[in-house]
């Protein structure tokens, strides 16, 4: 499996469908599966940590005019720069993301958001602010959606044995318990799906999903090290 991450993609791959919402993997055929969504909030369309391909805006114009663009992972710039730029809009970071504005082109907008993403009525949590991780979670309250850019993903690289979503292999051993605790709590916020940065979301008991996901992190862990040596080896 190759991991693109520089030209265009021509074959992307819806993902994630529902009602306000879209995602989509422009390059099918990558180890990492970068996948990158669309949510739509009173007509207005949000991009998350998108990366281009050719019909993107067309599969955009189904749920509205883009209001902005947010990167909610400091290493997700991705293409937010160029789409951003393509529909005349910013890009919208955390306040707290420091350096990454600097990464961007010099003519990029930048706007910057708090515990709400502007006006769009979706949650901001931060999952981690570190000096080489800095993530944050977007939670709609209203739509039942909650999206977790990096700690945890669904392609094969953070999967192991039955598991629907897996800790970043980076974080198995460390994962954000404290930070994603009200969302796995029976008494926590509803939501019906958790979107994530890197394959499929999961649509169903996704608040199960996430707490497995977290509670057999470290113990999982030796596996899904081992699977990642077999399917990197050099032969």
């Amino acid at each position: 499996m190759a991991l693109r991450v520089d030209d265009r993609a021509t074959g992307l791959r819806e993902i994630d469908r529902f009602e306000n919402g879209v995602g989509w993997i422009a390059h099918p055929e990558e180890t990492m599966q970068r996948a990158s969504h669309a949510l739509e909030i009173d007509g207005e369309v949000w991009l998350v940590d998108p990366v281009d391909a050719d019909g993107l805006d067309d599969l955009l114009a189904e749920f509205g005019e883009v209001a902005g663009v947010v990167v909610a992972f400091a290493n997700h710039k991705r293409d937010a720069a160029a789409i951003a730029a393509r529909h005349s809009v910013p890009v919208y970071l955390p306040d707290w993301f420091d350096g990454v504005a600097e990464e961007l082109p010099d003519d990029t907008p930048i706007a910057r958001f708090g515990a709400e993403l502007s006006d769009t009525g979706l949650e901001a949590h931060v999952v981690k602010n570190g000096r080489l991780w800095k993530e944050v979670a977007l939670y709609d309250p209203d739509r039942g959606t909650l999206l977790i850019p990096e700690s945890v993903g669904a392609n094969e690289y953070f999967l192991t044995g039955d598991e629907r979503l897996g800790v970043h292999p980076a974080r198995r051993a460390f994962p954000p318990r404290e930070a994603l605790e009200e969302f796995v709590s029976d008494s926590g916020p509803d939501f019906e799906r958790i979107l994530v940065g890197h394959g499929p979301g999961v649509q169903t008991d996704a608040r199960a999903a996430l707490r497995d996901a977290l509670e057999g992190s470290r113990s999982r862990m030796p596996r899904l090290y081992a699977e990642a040596l077999w399917m990197f080896r050099p032969f």
